[in-house]
């Protein structure tokens, strides 16, 4: 699964969310899921054919509340303040995660 990151120094993220893209904005606050309901979500998106996944991470202010009102899921990497740097990090191993979960591969164990 690729996964690309782009940086943005001005402006908001969703400006560079493509179209018919999801986005997933990583919030203290948001909803927390098990890997497998991570990859049940990653499952199901690409079962309905969204063309791409775009998870949206602050700076170290968090994200704006326009970004985190238009995006179509908050998710908590963590109920801890993380940095966010370190977010891509956890975001890219749970997406091989995911795929392995949903390849009944063996990386992942209950």
């Amino acid at each position: 699964m690729p996964v690309d990151r782009i940086l943005v120094k001005k402006g908001s993220l969703l400006e560079h969310v493509p179209k018919g893209w999801r986005s997933i904005a990583l919030d203290e606050r948001g909803q927390q899921l098990t890997s497998a309901a991570f990859a049940k979500r990653v499952q199901d998106f690409e079962r309905r054919g969204v063309p791409g996944v775009a998870f949206l991470i602050g700076d170290a202010d968090g994200l704006r509340p326009e970004e985190k009102a238009a995006a179509d899921l908050s998710l908590a990497l963590s109920r801890l303040t993380l940095p966010h740097q370190l977010c891509f990090v956890m975001i890219a191993e749970q997406l091989y995660r995911a795929d392995s979960i949903n390849r009944g591969g063996k990386y992942h164990r209950d």
